[in-house]
């Protein structure tokens, strides 16, 4: 046996060298040196762009890194569901100096921001108050550690006021073939905003891998691609109930393979091939801060939801609140609503002024093991609470209709954990 790592190689040259085992019995340390002799850029050209041998772009990865952009550029950018990457956490950093889209750019859009902004800044000191006092520090907890619990909890609250056109910042690892067929959507998406960051990236991979970015542009797909990006982008049903789940999977399905459920330990996956019996379906209303968090789940489908001021405001935000800034908050949506409707733009481009606390109609579908697991990851006492109820509701469903399925939920009730503030990347 003979194990090799070669890291040290450029995408292209990386995708060349795996090829090659497709086409020769030589070590990879003889195709190391055919790499170094005629370079990656004439194969990737011939067997990959030229003649379809598209699982040779899968085999070179690049990473991309996206800043100031607003959160619903980060959001299509992520509803493929290969994406890998990280985004900047509303949960975790202060946004009071973000600057956000105005697509429209009126008097009366950005005095629709400034609202929100300046609710958002001025608030928190209350709200850090009212946290210490709902949740007094024990004696055994580290001063600092409580503290950054306390802002993160803050910000959990807060978050739910921030307009959704806020910018934000993230990073794309991706293989090459991934990255044309995702950005082959994303240019012909509702939005300028994620159609420019589309085209920029494209332009920049490009310039870096022209041999794996030159492919030939077809009318018939193109004019396909913008049918379903202009029509299908988001999902949006009004009459979304506040929780609803469908599954073609039936309770005699699970009784051959029982064991494997019952005698699974916590934070274990289920083997992949589970996912051949079927598929479950979850349909809820959700605000669109937590939205974010469940979409990180892309094993399965998650719909994008179109924000609007329909389905109304999650209550949790509002309960957080102390009582003269629950005042505020609740003169402060309704006038946000209100100025919404007023705005002269496409349903699309009116998010941008909506307040990530406002709920969406979701629509999310797993394999049982998908499912399974983001029930779990989600039903922590760490997870912002609006979607741990979503999960909790999840699990119950899941266990009434499958009592042999054993299921590792977190049900405790208490929703604070000073763990929190421990959740940082801090220098040694």
């Amino acid at each position: 046996m003979k194990v090799f790592c070669y890291d040290e190689f450029a995408p292209e040259d990386t995708a060349m060298m795996q090829a090659l085992y497709s086409r020769s019995a030589q070590s990879v340390q003889e195709h190391v040196e055919k790499v170094k002799t005629t370079g990656s850029g004439k194969f990737m050209e011939s067997f990959y762009v030229g003649y379809g041998h598209n699982s040779i772009a899968d085999c070179g990865s690049t990473t991309i890194f996206i800043e100031d952009v607003s959160i619903f550029v980060t959001k299509a950018f992520q509803s493929h569901s290969l994406y890998s990457g990280q985004e900047t956490s509303t949960r975790y950093i202060d946004m009071a100096k973000q600057a956000i889209s105005d697509p429209v750019g009126t008097a009366l859009s950005k005095q629709i921001l400034d609202n929100s902004m300046d609710f958002y800044v001025k608030a928190r000191p209350a709200v850090e108050q009212h946290i210490r006092h709902q949740y007094p520090r024990a004696h055994t907890e580290d001063e600092k550690i409580y503290a950054k619990a306390v802002s993160a909890r803050a910000f959990d609250i807060l978050r739910g006021f921030l307009p959704a056109g806020i910018h934000t910042q993230f990073s794309w690892h991706t293989n090459l073939r991934q990255a044309h067929d995702a950005l082959d959507v994303l240019l012909h998406h509702p939005l300028a905003e994620v159609r420019q960051a589309a085209q920029q990236t494209l332009a920049i991979l490009k310039a870096k891998y022209p041999n794996s970015f030159s492919h030939k542009i077809h009318t018939e797909s193109e004019e396909y691609r913008e049918y379903a990006a202009q029509n299908y982008s988001y999902y949006h049903n009004p009459a979304t109930p506040q929780f609803k789940m469908s599954t073609d999977i039936k309770p005699a399905d699970i009784t051959p393979y029982r064991d494997l459920f019952t005698k699974r330990p916590p934070k274990t996956l289920l083997p992949h091939f589970l996912l051949e019996l079927g598929l479950v379906s979850f349909e809820f209303q959700l605000d669109y801060g937590s939205f974010r968090d469940i979409q990180r789940h892309r094993n399965g489908v998650c719909r994008i939801p179109l924000l609007t001021t329909e389905i109304g405001f999650n209550n949790w935000y509002l309960s957080q609140l102390p009582a003269a800034q629950r005042a505020q908050a609740d003169k402060l949506i309704a006038d946000q609503t209100a100025a919404v409707a007023k705005l002269d733009c496409s349903p699309e481009d009116r998010q941008h002024y909506i307040s990530m606390g406002f709920n969406t109609s979701c629509k999310v579908t797993y394999g049982l093991p998908a499912a399974i697991y983001t029930i779990e990851m989600r039903s922590g006492r760490t997870v912002h609470p609006s979607l741990r109820r979503v999960a909790h509701q999840m699990s119950h469903a899941l266990e009434q209709k499958f009592p042999t399925v054993k299921l590792h939920s977190d049900y405790s009730a208490d929703d604070w954990d000073v763990r929190r503030g421990s959740h940082d990347i801090v220098a040694k």
